[in-house]
C-alpha cells in the first residue's frame, strides 16, 4: 500500500486563522506596547514631568494591536483558504494518479 495524501479538512481553518490571528495580536500589542512606553519615558523625561503610562496602553499600544490583528485575521483567513483549495486539488490529483496505477497493475 503506497502512502496516501492526507486530506484537508475545513473545520481546521477556523482554529489556524484564530491561533494565528491571537499570536499576531498579541506579539504586536507586546512590542508596540514597548516601543509606547520608552517614547512615553523619553517625552517625560525631556519634559520634566511624570510618566502616564495610561498613553502607551490606550492610545498607541491598542490601536495599533487591534489593527494589526484585523489585517492578521484577513490575512491568515485569505491564505489558509487558498491553501486549503490547493491541498484538496493536489489530494484529488494523488487520489487519481494512484487509482490509474493500481488499474495499471492490476
Amino acid at each position: 500500500m503506497s502512502a496516501q495524501s492526507r486530506i484537508p479538512r475545513w473545520y481546521t481553518i477556523p482554529v489556524r486563522v484564530v491561533l494565528i490571528t491571537f499570536i499576531c495580536t498579541l506579539l504586536s500589542f507586546a512590542v508596540c506596547l514597548l516601543i509606547a512606553i520608552v517614547g512615553v519615558v523619553a517625552l517625560s523625561a525631556h519634559r520634566h514631568v511624570n510618566p502616564d503610562m495610561r498613553l502607551a496602553y490606550r492610545h498607541i499600544a491598542l490601536p495599533v494591536a487591534l489593527l494589526v490583528g484585523n489585517v492578521a485575521f484577513l490575512f491568515s483567513l485569505v491564505m489558509e483558504i487558498r491553501y486549503y483549495r490547493r491541498s484538496r486539488t493536489l489530494a484529488a490529483i494523488a487520489r487519481l494518479t494512484e487509482e490509474q496505477q493500481l488499474g495499471s497493475h492490476g
